[in-house]
C-alpha cells in the first residue's frame, strides 16, 4: 500500500493505494457467489446510502447485485469501515491495472496509518463473506475507532481545518496532535487547537491565574465576583465570612469545572469544598456567589462569536437504581462526556468530592436509592448545553470583548453568571468569573438545545480576513530527468524580484542563495519543508512522473505549472505504467492543480503538452521555439500570452501585441548551458513566461537572464 499525501493521478486530496490481486476471484463477480449479497448487507447496512457511479441512494447494491469484482467491493468496504468508524471521506476507485486480476483500490483517508487499516479489514471482512466465515464486524469498528480518536484531529481544531479549506486555505498538520499549519511560507498562521500564533504565552499564563485575571480586567471596568486566594479550610471559611454568604470556592488554575463548588452557605460545606477545590493541586479561590445562571461566551478577534447557557444536571428515581447507576446510565453514556481534553463535558465520577458534596447537601450518597419520580441534582456547573448566541445584549458582548482584550487573548472562552444575558451586566448584578485561553469548541458546534454555531469559521475569519488566502507564489515544474535549468532560473528570478524563494530541485535544496542540500530535492518532504519554512516568501518545487506516482505533489495548488515534455513510461513498469498513452494522465496533475487565478505553461512544440491546456482551471501561456507555430497563432488570435524564441531573441507575445525581450548572447549562453540541456531555449523561455506569468516585470526578467548566476555555486549550509 501507497501513501499519496497530496494531489496525484486520483484526486487533490490525501489517499491510500492499495494493489490488490484478486486471482481466480477475477472470474466469479459478486452476483455468482451464493449468500454473499445479504451476508455483506447485513454486516454492513450503511452500504445502501453509497452511490456509486449509478449516482443515486442504493447506487452501489444495484452493481453488487448486477455482478462487480472484488476490488471495487473492497474499496467501497473500506469506505464504509471509515464512516462507521467516525471518519466520513466518501472518495475511492477501483482499476484494473492491466495485468489480469490486479487492481489498484484507492480510498480517500485523513490518517495514513487508519486508512491502511480500513484496506487490511476491508479485505478480511470481503474474504469472510465470500467464504461464509464468521467475522466481528463489531471489534473491527471499534479498534478503527479507537485508531480515529487517538490519530486524527479533534473535533475543535477539525472544524477550524474545514473552514480554511472551504476557503481554499492550504493545511499541513504540524505533529500528531492539533498543531496545524494553515497557509504556506511566510503567509501562514499556525492554531493548536483554539490557541493560535497570536496567543501569547503571557495572556494564556495570566488566564491561569484567576485571581489574577479578576484583578486586571475589575481595574478595567468588568464586573467581576469579590474574593480572595485562601491558605486553608479555615482562612476558606474566615474568607467567606468577609465576603458574605453564599460563597464559591474553587481552584485557581483548573478547568472544565473542575473542583467547583457553588452557593455555599455554612462552614462544613465550605471545609469539603476547600478539600475538593485544593485536590486539583493549585491555590484555592473563595469568592461571592453570584445569582443567575452559567453562561460561556466565545470571544474571536474582539467580537463574541457563540454564546451557550449552562443546565443543572438531575436524575430521577426509579425505585430500584443507586444514584451511581443512574449516572452512569442516564449522565455518563452522553457522547459529549469523556475525559478526553476535546470533549466539552466530563465524566461524572463517583468520588469526586464535588459531587459528594453536592449530594450530602440534599441528604444522599451515590449510593443512595431514589424513590420513583424523585430526583437529585449532580451537576451544578460546567454543563454548557443551550446555545444563547442570538440573545447576548450588546452591553454583555462589549464587556466580554474587553475582558479578552485585557488579558490578552485572541481566542477566549469567558464564563459568566448572569440571570439574564439579553440585559446588561451591572443592571442585574451579573459578573465575568473566569477568562480562559484554549477554549474548547465542541460545545458551540454540537449544542444540546439551538443552533450550531460557526466557531471555526469565525477563527479562520479572523487569521485570513477576505482576501487573504494564506497562499505564496509556487511554481511546480515537470523533471525531464535530464536538468533543473527551468527551476533554477525561475528561483533566481523571483529573487531578484525581492521573495525569498525556496527551490527543491534535482540539484538540491536551496533558500534564496543558500544550498541547504546538495542532494536530489524532488520528493514530497523536500517541498513540503519549504512550505513550512516561515521566511519562504515564493517557491519553486520541482517533481518527476514517478514522484506524482508514488508521494503525490507536495501542495494542494500552485500558481504557475510548467510542462515541457511528455516523457515516455520508461523505468515506471513497477507501478503498472508500460504504455505511452498512460503518461499524460499522470502528467496533467501538474496542470490540474493550478489555481484559477494562476496560469499553466505549455511547451505548444508538443501536441502532447499542448493538449493538457484543456485541464487548467488558469490562464494558459505558450512557449514555443517555432515563432510561426499554427498553435501559438490560433493561441494569440484568442488574446493568449506566448513566449516565443526567434532563433535568440525572446519575444514576449499577447495577443497581437509583442516585446522583444532579449537575445541570448554567447555569454548568457555560456552561463545557462554548464551541466544543463544541448538546446536551452525551451526551458529559458518557461522560465521566463513562469515569472512573467507571476508579475515578474519584463526589465527584470531581462535583467536575470543577462546575470544569471547559478545556485549550485553557493555553499552548502550545515
Amino acid at each position: 500500500m501507497t501513501y499519496l499525501g497530496g494531489p496525484g493521478i486520483w484526486t487533490y486530496r490525501p489517499v491510500i493505494e492499495a494493489i490488490v490481486d484478486i486471482g481466480a476471484l477475477e472470474d466469479f463477480p459478486s452476483n455468482t457467489l451464493p449468500g454473499f449479497y445479504d451476508r455483506l448487507t447485513a454486516w454492513l447496512p450503511g452500504l445502501i446510502e453509497h452511490r456509486c457511479s449509478v449516482g443515486r441512494r442504493g447506487g452501489f447494491l444495484m452493481r453488487l447485485r448486477d455482478g462487480t469484482w472484488p476490488g471495487h467491493i473492497l474499496e467501497h468496504v473500506a469506505l464504509e469501515l471509515q464512516t462507521q468508524a467516525g471518519m466520513k471521506t466518501g472518495f475511492g476507485k477501483a482499476r484494473m491495472t492491466g495485468e489480469p486480476g490486479v487492481y489498484k483500490v484507492v480510498i480517500r483517508t485523513r490518517d495514513k496509518a487508519v486508512g491502511k487499516q480500513a484496506i487490511t479489514s476491508a479485505r478480511d471482512l470481503v474474504m469472510a463473506a465470500i467464504n461464509d466465515r464468521p467475522f466481528d464486524v463489531a471489534a473491527t469498528v471499534a479498534r478503527l475507532t479507537e485508531m480515529v480518536d487517538r490519530r486524527c484531529l479533534g473535533p475543535s481544531t477539525a472544524s477550524i481545518v474545514d473552514a480554511a479549506a472551504e476557503r481554499g486555505i492550504p493545511c499541513i498538520r504540524l505533529n500528531e496532535g492539533n498543531l496545524v499549519q494553515l497557509g504556506h511560507g511566510a503567509a501562514q498562521r499556525r492554531i493548536w487547537t483554539a490557541e493560535t500564533d497570536r496567543t501569547s504565552a503571557i495572556a494564556e499564563g495570566i488566564s491561569r491565574d484567576k485571581d489574577l485575571t479578576k484583578q486586571l480586567i475589575a481595574a478595567a471596568g468588568v464586573p467581576v465576583p469579590e474574593g480572595r486566594v485562601v491558605e486553608s479550610a479555615e482562612d476558606a471559611w474566615d474568607a467567606a465570612g468577609d465576603i458574605g454568604l453564599p460563597v464559591v470556592v474553587k481552584p485557581t488554575d483548573g478547568n472544565h469545572a473542575r473542583g467547583v463548588s457553588l452557593n455555599l452557605s455554612t462552614r462544613e460545606e465550605v471545609m469539603h469544598a476547600f478539600a475538593a477545590a485544593e485536590a486539583e493541586g493549585s491555590e484555592v479561590l473563595v469568592e461571592r456567589c453570584i445569582p443567575g445562571q452559567e453562561h460561556r461566551l466565545l470571544v474571536v478577534g474582539n467580537k463574541v462569536v457563540a454564546a451557550m447557557r449552562g443546565e443543572i444536571i438531575q436524575v430521577k428515581g426509579d425505585g430500584r437504581s443507586s444514584i451511581g447507576a443512574l449516572i452512569n446510565t442516564h449522565i455518563n453514556t452522553d457522547p459529549r462526556r469523556g475525559e478526553e481534553e476535546h470533549l466539552p463535558l466530563e465524566t461524572l465520577r463517583h468520588d469526586d468530592p464535588v459531587l459528594q458534596l453536592l449530594l450530602a447537601r440534599q441528604g444522599l450518597s451515590i449510593d443512595s436509592v431514589l424513590p420513583v419520580g424523585a430526583s437529585a441534582v449532580v451537576q451544578r456547573t460546567g454543563n454548557m448545553s443551550i446555545d444563547v448566541t442570538a440573545q447576548v445584549h450588546p452591553d454583555v458582548a462589549e464587556q466580554v470583548a474587553l475582558a479578552a482584550r485585557v488579558v490578552g487573548l485572541d481566542i477566549a472562552g469567558i464564563d459568566l453568571v448572569a440571570e439574564d444575558i439579553g440585559q446588561p451586566l451591572a443592571a442585574q448584578g451579573a459578573a465575568v468569573v473566569e477568562v480562559n485561553a484554549g477554549p474548547g469548541l465542541l460545545m458551540h458546534l454540537k449544542p444540546a438545545v439551538g443552533r450550531a454555531q460557526p466557531v471555526g469559521e469565525a477563527i479562520v475569519e479572523h487569521l485570513f480576513p477576505p482576501g487573504n488566502s494564506g497562499r505564496i507564489p509556487i511554481v511546480g515544474l515537470i523533471s525531464d530527468g535530464q536538468s533543473a535549468l527551468a527551476a533554477r532560473l525561475v528561483a533566481a528570478l523571483f529573487q531578484l524580484h525581492g521573495w525569498q524563494t525556496a527551490l527543491a530541485c534535482r540539484d538540491g535544496l536551496f533558500l534564496g542563495r543558500r544550498q541547504l542540500s546538495p542532494h536530489g530535492s524532488i520528493g514530497f518532504e523536500a517541498g513540503e519543508s519549504m512550505l513550512i519554512n516561515r521566511t519562504v516568501q515564493a517557491a519553486v518545487l520541482e517533481t518527476s512522473p514517478r514522484h506524482i506516482l508514488t508521494e503525490g505533489l507536495p501542495y494542494d495548488r500552485c500558481q504557475i505549472g510548467v510542462v515541457l515534455s511528455m516523457p515516455g513510461p520508461q523505468g515506471l513498469s513497477d507501478l503498472y505504467i508500460t504504455e505511452a498513452d498512460q503518461m499524460p494522465g499522470i502528467l496533467r496533475t501538474q496542470v490540474d492543480v493550478v489555481l484559477p487565478g494562476g496560469a499553466a505553461v505549455l511547451n505548444a512544440d508538443d501536441p502532447e503538452v499542448l493538449a493538457l491546456g484543456d485541464y487548467c482551471d488558469g490562464e494558459v501561456i505558450l512557449v514555443s521555439c517555432d515563432p510561426d507555430s499554427a498553435a501559438v497563432a490560433e493561441h494569440r488570435a484568442d488574446q493568449g500570452r506566448a513566449v516565443l524564441a526567434r532563433g535568440t531573441e525572446i519575444v514576449l507575445a499577447e495577443g497581437a501585441s509583442e516585446l522583444a525581450l532579449t537575445q541570448l548572447s554567447p555569454q548568457v549562453l555560456s552561463a545557462l548551458t554548464a551541466d544543463g540541456p544541448h538546446d536551452v531555449r525551451p526551458p529559458v523561455l518557461a522560465a521566463v513566461a513562469a515569472a512573467w506569468a507571476a508579475g515578474v516585470g519584463p526589465d527584470l526578467i531581462r535583467a536575470g537572464l543577462l546575470h544569471f548566476d547559478e545556485p549550485r555555486d553557493t555553499p552548502t549550509v550545515h
